[in-house]
């Protein structure tokens, strides 16, 4: 990992069961004349993003500065900031992968080494720099039904069938570091990402920061219901990812969904998130982040979060987060991640 600029002094350390971390605090004396407290989840997410990859050209202190700033005038970013609007880059912890695009990637990676290879070069040097999961699940077509032996037998199938395939991806996973491939039939990427690859926080060379995501799926945004900043992106943002390179984007607007109350009995989940999808449609969402917050929260379980944050692309929102919280933390210990 690089070093931040610090130039706000936002590095602090944090004690963990004996053990001491690193992280940039959002309450750091360099930040206290901005309106920190003020600020929604998704912009502190992305703030600290900005402060841990501060190096004077990608990210510079005049961009902390302007998201740090972003409640001075809430309406007025994205489109809508017209010619004052301020572009920033956001460097995702790491890049989900379906099998559509990311195979193409991993032989874009392999190419590469054999260029070096040409050149007289160290083949080894040719990595992805942030964690790469590539989920196989696009591409694997349904051949046999209504028996017991039916999830066998397909699995089977598409590994005959993808035989040359598969020993690729296999030689890349032993091959390159930070690369991994989840097998056929492990299910859907972005339910995969949600029950499985999400690490909420992640920890690298002693610096705790919070895990963000962009995936090769429109629905990467499920993830948001785990309190993880993320949404779909193209194929060459992707692998752009892959090597290092931020994703450039206007500083967002934030649209937020108060939740009161719970539902009666016999509402369901799907009745929810369908009343939540056209009410946001009304609104308005499109190209802006939306973050749910008030007291209705809680009453909310982890897969009607994530359901409403699959949702985004349907009505329009760039992603919908919601807070970690308890139920966060439950959901995390019940899937194995304590």
């Amino acid at each position: 990992m690089t070093s931040s600029l610090n130039s706000f002094n936002a590095l602090d350390t944090l004690d963990v069961n004996g053990r001491t971390l690193h992280y940039y605090s959002l309450r750091a004396s360099g930040l206290s004349q901005f309106a920190i407290d003020r600020l929604p989840y998704s912009i502190k997410v992305l703030l600290e993003n900005l402060l841990r990859h501060e190096d004077g050209v990608k990210v510079t202190a005049s961009d902390i500065e302007a998201l740090a700033r972003w409640s001075e005038t809430p309406t007025r970013h994205g489109e809508a900031a017209g010619d004052d609007a301020t572009e920033i880059a956001f460097t995702p912890a790491r890049v989900l992968m379906q099998d559509l695009t990311g195979v193409p990637a991993v032989v874009d990676l392999a190419s590469m080494r054999d260029a070096i290879i040409a050149l007289g070069g160290d083949p080894a040097k040719i990595n992805p720099l942030v964690p790469v999961e590539l989920v196989i699940d696009h591409s694997v077509i349904l051949e046999r039904t209504g028996t017991a032996q039916s999830y066998d037998q397909n699995v089977a199938i598409e590994y005959d069938r993808n035989i040359e395939r598969y020993t690729f991806l296999k030689w890349a996973q032993s091959s390159f570091d930070q690369f991994r491939v989840v097998p056929p039939g492990m299910g859907i990427c972005h339910q995969v990402n949600l029950e499985h690859l999400a690490r909420v926080v992640f920890e690298n060379q002693g610096v705790a920061y919070l895990d963000t995501v962009v995936g090769t799926d429109s629905h990467t945004t499920m993830v948001n219901g785990l309190g993880v900043l993320g949404w779909g992106v193209g194929g060459i943002e992707a692998e752009a990812g892959m090597l290092g390179q931020p994703t450039s984007m206007l500083i967002p607007p934030v649209v937020g969904l108060r939740l009161v109350g719970t539902t009666k009995e016999g509402v369901t989940a799907t009745d929810v998130v369908l009343t939540i999808t056209e009410l946001l449609r009304k609104h308005g969402v499109v190209g802006k982040f939306v973050e749910a917050f008030g007291p209705g929260v809680a009453a909310l379980s982890l897969e009607t979060r994530a359901t409403i944050g699959n949702m985004s692309p349907e009505y329009g929102a760039t992603c919908a987060i919601f807070p970690i919280d308890r139920v966060t933390l439950d959901y995390l210990a019940f899937t194995g991640r304590p």
